[in-house]
C-alpha cells in the first residue's frame, strides 16, 4: 500500500468518524485500514486519531494533516486527468432530492451511466441538508434557495412554480381573482425542515413580491403529501409546474392567478466547499447541467 492510498483512507476515516463504515465505503477489511492507520502514525512520529468504543475523531495533529491529505489528493486527481484522457471511475456517493430523481434523473440516468461505465453510484434520496462530510457523500440535488456556508454549489436550473387548488375547493370557496383576494381561503401548509415554520404563498405581481400566510387544516413535510392534499380539496398550493403536470392533464388540480406566479425554484448541485471538485462529481454536475437545460417548465435565465 502506497502512502496516497493511506492518506484515502485517513481522509475517509476522518470523514465518516469511524473505521467500520470506512472500511465498508472502500470496501476493504478493517484490520487493513487499522494497519495503515499505525503505518502512517509511526512514520510520522503523531498521533492523528483518538479511538473511542464509538466514534474516532481527529486531534490536533489529524486535523492538520487531513487538510493537506485533501489537497495532496486533489491535486494527484487533477494532474492524472490532465495529462491523460481519463474518464472518471470509482464509487460517486449522491442524495437526491426525490421528485426531481424520480421526474428528470433516474429516467436518464442509463445514458449518464453508459457514457461512464467505469463510475459506481449510490444513490440516496431526501429533502434535507445533510452533512455530507460526515455522512460520506459527495454531492447533492436540491430544490430551492439553500444557505448553508459548510456547502457550495451550482444551479442546475430554475423551475416554473404555479399555485392551484382542486376543482372542488374552488366550487366551494371561489376562484381568487387577485393576490389579495386569498383572505379567507385555505392554504396546504408546506413546513420548512429547518425552521418549522410553513412557508408563506408568494405573488410576484408588477407592485413586486407579495407574501401571503393562509391558514390550513393539514401542514405537511412531503412533497407527495402535499400535492395530494390539495387533490383532495384541503386548500392552494403552489408547487413546481412538471410536479403536477398529471393532475393538470387529469383535471383534479386547476392553477390560478397565471400572470402572478411564485418565483421560480432553483434547483442546485451542492458539494463541501473545502474540497476541490472532483472529476466523479464534475462529471455528474456536469450532466445534471444537460439533462436540465432540456426539462420540461424550465424558466430561461
Amino acid at each position: 500500500m502506497d502512502r496516497f492510498q493511506e492518506m484515502q483512507i485517513f481522509v475517509r476515516i476522518i470523514e465518516r468518524r469511524s473505521f467500520t463504515k470506512a472500511a465498508d465505503d472502500l470496501h476493504i477489511p478493517r484490520a487493513t485500514l487499522t494497519n495503515a492507520m499505525k503505518r502512517m502514525e509511526d512514520r510520522l512520529g503523531a498521533r492523528l486519531l483518538d479511538r473511542t468504543t464509538r466514534r474516532v475523531n481527529p486531534t490536533l495533529d489529524g486535523e492538520a494533516y487531513y487538510d493537506r491529505c485533501l489537497r495532496l489528493l486533489a491535486d494527484m486527481d487533477e494532474a492524472e486527468g490532465s495529462f491523460r484522457d481519463a474518464a472518471p471511475k470509482g464509487l460517486l456517493r449522491v442524495n437526491l432530492q426525490g421528485t426531481l430523481a424520480r421526474h428528470f434523473v433516474i429516467p436518464a440516468l442509463p445514458a449518464f451511466l453508459a457514457r461512464y461505465p467505469a463510475l459506481e453510484l449510490s444513490i440516496g434520496e431526501g429533502d434535507r441538508l445533510v452533512d455530507l462530510v460526515r455522512e460520506g457523500i459527495d454531492c447533492v440535488l436540491r430544490a430551492g434557495d439553500l444557505q448553508d456556508s459548510s456547502m457550495v454549489g451550482r444551479r442546475v436550473a430554475q423551475m416554473e412554480q404555479v399555485t392551484c387548488a382542486s376543482p372542488d375547493y374552488l366550487a366551494r370557496h371561489g376562484e381568487p381573482k387577485d393576490w389579495k383576494d386569498f383572505a379567507g381561503h385555505l392554504a396546504v401548509n408546506y413546513v420548512s425542515s429547518t425552521t418549522g415554520r410553513p412557508y408563506p404563498l408568494e405573488f410576484n405581481t408588477s407592485e413586486g413580491l407579495k407574501l401571503v400566510t393562509l391558514a390550513g387544516p393539514v401542514a405537511v413535510t412531503g412533497a407527495d403529501v402535499y400535492t395530494a392534499s390539495a387533490v383532495a380539496g384541503l386548500g392552494f398550493i403552489q408547487v413546481p409546474r412538471y410536479r403536477i403536470a398529471a393532475e393538470l392533464a387529469e383535471g383534479t388540480l386547476r392553477v390560478v392567478l397565471p400572470d402572478c406566479p411564485p418565483l421560480p425554484m432553483s434547483v442546485s448541485v451542492l458539494y463541501p466547499q473545502n474540497r476541490q471538485l472532483s472529476s466523479r462529481v464534475r462529471a455528474f454536475a456536469d450532466w445534471l447541467t444537460e439533462i436540465f437545460a432540456q426539462a420540461p417548465g424550465r424558466v430561461a435565465t
